[in-house]
């Protein structure tokens, strides 16, 4: 086997790996790169709103009481540190 490869073999060989990789990738199923979520601990996740930022107004909030991120039931008046707008 051959240890070294000119950096011409590299750079030709480069964009034919892109594409293999892409098409393994989109072949995948999706729920394979699905994150769990987090604990509210972690997020410092608390009831109450903080400067004007509340839950219901978060962009990850799922009505009535969900989040795409946070794991358990969510105030729609809460705060946690990855408050992102909608």
């Amino acid at each position: 086997m051959r240890e070294q490869y000119s950096r011409r073999e590299v750079l030709q060989k480069a964009p034919l790996s892109l594409v293999v990789t892409m098409a393994l990738l989109s072949a995948a199923p999706r729920e394979a790169f699905s994150q769990q979520k987090v604990t509210k601990a972690t997020v410092q996740y608390q009831e109450s709103p903080k400067g004007g930022h509340q839950c219901s107004t978060c962009s990850n909030f799922e009505a009535p009481a969900a989040c795409k991120v946070v794991a358990g039931k969510i105030s729609p008046h809460g705060w946690c540190s990855i408050w992102t707008p909608k």
